[in-house]
């Protein structure tokens, strides 16, 4: 049971992807480097979001945001001035 023998291919052949029957050695490391960039570049948009978050009009009931965001953190509920 398979896909069969793996046949000949030309080797000039150069595909981004990897070409035929790729599976590099280090595909873990390198999954883990890019969820490790993913992550960091995520927290810091996040923080950067959170820092920078100001409602004009106060919520009417509690929302997740009122969790993380400095407005509410620091008990500044009057309307920012331009």
């Amino acid at each position: 049971m398979g896909a069969g023998p793996r046949y000949p291919y030309p080797k000039e052949v150069w595909s981004p992807a990897g070409g035929w029957w790729t599976r590099p050695t280090n595909w873990v490391s390198n999954t883990a480097i890019c969820a490790v960039g993913i992550a960091v570049a995520s927290y810091g948009l996040w923080s950067y979001s959170a820092d920078r978050e100001w409602r004009h009009n106060p919520p009417t009931k509690p929302i997740p945001s009122m969790l993380w965001a400095r407005q509410f953190q620091e008990g500044e509920m009057k309307v920012k001035e331009p």
